[in-house]
């Protein structure tokens, strides 16, 4: 081997001549060896004797140099790698920089209003982890860059104000869902669900309802009673009556149930934190109505909000424009608002006693609040003009998916039959005797009860639950009819009738012309 610097050996004897391109090493072609020195700074010049380099074989400084071949020495330390062979971030190293060199591009970093989609945004990748909002380039807050109004805005109240979002979510961009076609901002209506066959078996309850009978003396209790709820009621006249005459009958309440279940969809976001994505590649969406949700309780209400499988996306957000910030709504993006204790006048009367003249005067001052110069800085932005943005919570991307909402509502319905002069709701408050009952996926209309204006109204009220409700989907039906027992007292107090009320198992009172219903003069203003 030659000592470094006298050149390589001319070419021997069976050596090919050197082609284009560097060729790799052939046999006989001796490695370098452990001396050989590294690179200063710079290439050092040609040696004498040191062959000019070939055409095809780039300078060391360019960016086309080729990666080593197989039998080329390993790179020595601090040796820099070539400037075209791209490595993967976890093997780069950042590597010292020679004199002159010139440093290479750095990649784009994640700025104010850059998208989510460039390499220094949020990485739109399902399931991915979430790098938290886009800050501004050297971490500082800078001002709104907007629409402002040219003057300052009122800053009268303190109070909090919000603007609503200044752009709705486009739902042209959302992601195709087969079967979720027409599915919009509002809430879709799914196709009807499968009817039930009617059912067929008879009345499963029914007894004879037997009414309790009230005595004088037990109306005029429970009348006193009544009238000691009242302040201005006087007891002389229910101790004093006379009972006439007391007549007993019965109220019949029917009512009728059905319990049925509603599915509407729509398009909802949430604030893109790196939660998991459940997009279409888990397969496709299943159906509204194939979804399984299991009611709670029967002949209850109640709503249960489920996130349709296979529909969700990541996209930026619609409000701030993928920004994470928005316009201050209270500054209007000026970052300081009128003052309120000058009105922006910078200077204010406050009045102040002479004690010489014995008299008040106003005098004019610099306003304190403001300074004298009128404005003063929005507590909401803290001058900057914009605030992180409400929908997307500054994280400048959203999780949108189709939300399905399912509600199970029992549709209630019904009809007193109440001959006397006693108003019918207040018989719909009180208790009384069960003597029908029946309880059916979709039970029949009452043919049969005693009174027939409950066999009409029960006809009429099934039929029309039959036709309401045809877009939701029936889980049972129950009716049933109760019979309330009713008093009606007929007294004279003072030679003057006057009739009361005595209804329900819980014996109210309805006295509307009870005599002493203002004792001692009193009167209600």
């Amino acid at each position: 081997m030659n000592p470094a610097g006298q050149g390589y050996p001319p070419p021997q004897q069976g050596y090919p001549p050197p082609q284009q391109g560097y060729p790799p090493p052939q046999q006989g072609y001796p490695p370098p060896q452990q001396g050989y020195p590294p690179p200063q700074q710079g290439y050092p010049p040609p040696q004498q004797g040191y062959p000019p380099p070939q055409q095809g074989y780039p300078a060391p400084q360019h960016q086309t140099a080729q990666p080593p071949q197989q039998g080329y020495a390993p790179q020595q330390q601090n040796y820099p790698p070539p400037q075209g062979y791209q490595q993967s971030p976890q093997q780069q190293q950042p590597v010292p920089m020679e004199v002159g060199q010139v440093p290479p591009p750095q990649q784009p970093t994640g700025q104010l209003g850059a998208t989510p989609f460039q390499n220094g945004g949020n990485a739109v990748i399902p399931g991915g982890v979430d790098q938290g909002p886009v800050q501004p380039a050297g971490g500082a807050m800078t001002k709104y860059v907007g629409d402002v109004p040219d003057d300052d805005v009122s800053g009268d109240s303190d109070d909090e104000v919000t603007d609503p979002p200044t752009a709705d979510l486009a739902f042209d961009k959302m992601d195709k869902v087969t079967g979720y076609d027409d599915v919009m901002g509002a809430n879709f209506l799914p196709p009807p669900p499968p009817t039930y066959e009617e059912a067929t078996k008879p009345p499963t309850h029914q007894t004879d309802g037997v009414l309790p009978m009230i005595s004088d003396a037990e109306a005029r209790e429970v009348l006193l009673s009544h009238v000691a709820e009242h302040c201005c009621w006087g007891k002389r006249a229910a101790e004093g009556l006379t009972f006439t005459k007391i007549e007993h009958s019965a109220a019949f309440h029917y009512t009728l149930e059905t319990f049925s279940e509603n599915r509407t969809t729509k398009w909802v976001h949430t604030p893109y934190v790196g939660q998991p994505i459940d997009g279409p590649q888990n397969g496709p969406a299943p159906l509204p109505w194939s979804i399984p949700a299991d009611f709670p309780a029967l002949f209850m209400n109640n709503t249960r909000k489920i996130e349709v499988p296979h529909t969700a996306s990541v996209k930026p957000c619609h409000n701030c424009r993928a920004s994470g910030y928005v316009r201050c709504p209270r500054c209007c993006g000026r970052g300081t608002v009128r003052c309120r204790r000058c009105g922006g006048d910078g200077r204010r009367n406050v009045r102040r006693y002479n004690s010489n003249t014995k008299r008040h005067y106003y005098k004019s001052i610099t306003c304190g609040s403001c300074g004298g110069d009128g404005r003063r800085q929005c507590f909401r932005c803290t001058g900057y003009g914009k605030i992180t943005c409400p929908v997307c919570d500054g994280r400048t991307q959203l999780k949108c998916y189709i939300q399905l909402t399912v509600e199970w509502i029992n549709h209630v319905e019904d009809n007193i039959v109440e001959r006397t002069n006693l108003p019918d709701e207040l018989i719909r408050d009180v208790t009384g005797n069960i003597v029908f009952e029946e309880e059916q996926p979709k039970v029949w209309p009452i043919t049969h009860f005693p009174d027939n204006a409950i066999n009409q109204a029960s006809q009429q009220i099934v039929k029309r639950h039959e036709d309401s409700f045809k877009s939701e989907r029936l889980h049972k039906q129950r009716h049933k009819v109760r019979i309330i027992p009713v008093a009606e007292a007929k007294c004279l107090y003072n030679d003057k009738p006057f009739v009361f009320f005595v209804y329900g198992f819980e014996r109210k009172v309805y006295a509307p012309e009870y005599p002493m219903q203002c004792c001692w003069g009193c009167s209600v203003l």
